[in-house]
């Protein structure tokens, strides 16, 4: 969070980044919860560590923890630091993966991408298929819309065409009113097609898999999704267990209704800055005329006191007795007259003949 919370354009900034928070997978305490009573869970590949604080519940859940982040700060780094069950790592999924102890569970919460996302998915179902899989953001708006951290390490190939403008529910379009990085990521300009957002990137692996796995969805916080295997110890009993959030249809519409509300409050966030920095600039041309007005009317009051000063000047002339006139200096004043006409008519007309 930036600025002084004094700053309203700072508080509206900061209003504007609570999705991030509404993100964290700490909602889902119940959820891990859930699976750790399903399965025996030894070690979690954590991708997406956020502040650490979801590491540590899955630790006191008695798991060893690999914490994998590409640019931890130091806040995260003393935090993981602090815990001996927690292991940082640092690099970029999926490349990273293979550097790991096999995990029994991976909790994938990084890069909200096709390219990425899929990739994340070959690797375990290939070296570590017994694993439960849990990834967040498979409905609205990364379900079908790629996501991308700034800067983005993906080649062009593997990127849609992204804007800074963000997603609404309102209409398909992205909008500067919409759910926005400012700065942090962008979105997909487009949703929906092939190779486009996390859910989509979870069907493909599904169906290039052929079989044996299954995938639930809980419809809350923008999609907590369970991925297993079916023939995996406990699979049944995790789905079993979950079934009640996954089929339910109140939650599911909770979840619309939270995200319209949301986005429409993003909406009038976003106008109520645009109106502040109306209201900034107005002021300032306001200021800007008033300035003028006053040194123009600075002036015309120094105009106003000149004249006055010239006309006390021609009132005083005017009551003033004439001078008299001498007769020597006014018939020289009326012969230097006489040839000065002279002159003129000489050079006018040329000489006479």
């Amino acid at each position: 969070m930036t600025g002084s919370p004094a700053d309203p354009h700072a508080q509206a900034r900061a209003a504007r980044e609570q999705p991030l928070l509404l993100h964290s997978m700490a909602v889902f305490r119940e959820l891990f919860e859930t699976i750790f009573r399903c399965r025996e869970i030894g070690t979690v590949i954590e991708v997406g560590v956020e502040s650490g604080q979801v590491s540590s519940l899955y630790a006191d859940l008695g798991a060893t923890v690999h914490c994998v982040e590409p640019d931890p700060g130091e806040e995260l780094r003393a935090v993981l630091a602090g815990d001996p069950r927690l292991n940082l790592v640092e690099g970029s999924s999926p490349a990273v993966l293979a550097e790991l102890p096999v995990g029994d569970l991976y909790v994938l919460d990084g890069d909200h991408n096709y390219s990425v996302v899929r990739a994340e998915l070959a690797w375990i179902m290939e070296h570590a298929p017994g694993a439960v899989v849990v990834l967040n953001d498979l409905l609205w708006p990364c379900g079908r819309r790629d996501f991308y951290y700034q800067p983005s390490p993906l080649p062009p190939a593997d990127r849609h065409p992204d804007t800074a403008d963000g997603p609404t529910v309102w209409h398909d379009d992205v909008t500067p009113a919409g759910f926005v990085g400012d700065g942090a990521f962008t979105f997909a300009a487009h949703a929906g097609g092939e190779r486009n957002g996390v859910l989509t990137a979870v069907e493909d692996a599904l169906d290039e898999a052929g079989g044996g796995w299954r995938l639930e969805i809980v419809p809350a916080v923008f999609g907590f999704g369970v991925l297993a295997r079916t023939d995996a110890p406990g699979t049944a009993d995790i789905f079993d267990a979950l079934r009640p959030l996954t089929s339910s249809g109140l939650l599911a519409a909770m979840e619309n209704n939270r995200i319209a509300l949301y986005t429409r409050v993003l909406q009038l966030q976003y106008e109520l800055t645009a109106r502040r920095d109306d209201a900034d600039r107005l002021a300032e041309t306001v200021g800007a005329r008033q300035r003028e007005i006053a040194r123009l009317k600075s002036e015309l009051d120094g105009a106003t006191a000149g004249n006055a000063t010239l006309r006390q000047e021609l009132e005083r002339l005017r009551a003033a007795p004439p001078a008299p006139v001498r007769s020597q200096d006014l018939g020289e004043a009326v012969s230097q007259l006489g040839r000065a006409l002279s002159a003129r008519i000489r050079g006018r007309s040329g000489p006479l003949r």
